[in-house]
């Protein structure tokens, strides 16, 4: 296949449960050696959607195409190759408290191939020293921190030497800090090793600092597919939350109209004949130089005071809605 055909093409995949529709015509493609995001909100089917594409879910109607070739069409036989070409990571680490690191590491190599021992453990051995685990590798996973359960999940993710891996969640139940290591680490690993990622995650704006493409699956739907770049640059209405929600909330503390909110409102007044909406702006110049020495959290209350001190100059009509 052409290197510019996506490795992954999921078309019209629809999906319920129950009579309860998850997926709804999902249509997307994974690029070869790109970091992939499927973002949107939690239980949306974002875990659903992935599990379609590894052949734990069959879809009620669509196609998947892996490689050019139509999941339809596939051989029980073909469908095993894909499986050893694809590896996942997922949200629990799911290591085994009763084998080692270097056990939990060697799993997948013992169970999917044939491999002789001291090739097995040889593998082994290059990812632990890759992803600087040396010094654990016979400790048991209850005896090593969160960060570096991560790390021995991602070893064992890469030991079979994957074409895709698959994070589920990978930053559930992280700090701050803690989640930025995870997706630096997936940045960094996949610079060097060069394997196509699919990241589930609702993680924003973390994710689009790492991904090459981003997905968003709404009520079952996708209704974005590019860029990060592209995705922030969007005037969709529909979009905004996903792209603008840090600031959604400091609008709604300070009782002003986020760029949404009065697009809508201006919308509004033009459909009626009678309604006049009058619109005075205010530039406060060096709020960026606060922001950038002496934080968002002082801008931010400078500007709710500042919010507070307008209104109390209105009258009540003409606070309405904001």
């Amino acid at each position: 296949m052409s290197s510019t055909t996506p490795l992954i093409q999921l078309r019209n995949i629809s999906k319920a449960f129950g009579g309860r529709e998850i997926l709804r015509d999902a249509t997307l493609d994974i690029r070869r050696n790109e970091i992939t995001a499927i973002i949107g909100k939690s239980g949306g089917g974002k875990s659903v959607l992935v599990k379609h594409i590894i052949g734990l879910i069959t879809a009620d109607s669509g196609e998947i195409i892996f490689d050019g070739i139509p999941y339809s069409t596939m051989k029980r036989k073909d469908f095993s190759a894909i499986k050893n070409r694809c590896s996942y990571m997922f949200q629990n680490n799911a290591l085994f408290d009763s084998m080692t690191v270097f056990e939990n590491i060697a799993l997948p190599l013992r169970e999917k191939f044939k491999f002789p021992k001291k090739d097995i453990e040889d593998k082994v051995r290059a990812r632990i020293e890759q992803l600087e685990l040396t010094e654990v590798a016979q400790m048991y996973p209850k005896q090593i921190s969160g960060g570096m359960q991560k790390r021995v999940a991602l070893a064992r993710a890469l030991v079979t030497e994957p074409e895709i891996i698959f994070f589920d969640e990978p930053t559930t139940g992280l700090d701050p800090i803690r989640k930025k290591t995870v997706f630096s680490m997936i940045h960094r690993y996949h610079e060097k090793l060069n394997f196509t990622a699919v990241i589930i995650t609702h993680d924003i704006p973390d994710i689009f600092y790492i991904a090459h493409a981003v997905n968003i699956l709404d009520e079952g739907r996708i209704i974005f597919s590019g860029t990060p770049v592209a995705l922030e640059q969007s005037s969709d209405p529909g979009l905004y939350t996903y792209t603008h929600g840090h600031e959604m909330l400091i609008d709604e503390l300070t009782g002003l109209h986020n760029r949404l909110s009065l697009v809508r409102k201006i919308e509004a007044s033009g459909s009626h004949r009678e309604g006049r909406l009058v619109l005075a702006t205010v530039r406060l110049v060096g709020m960026r130089t606060v922001m950038d020495y002496k934080g968002e959290l002082l801008a931010h209350a400078f500007i709710r005071n500042l919010a507070k001190f307008v209104h109390s100059f209105l009258p009540p009509q003409a606070c309405a809605g904001m």
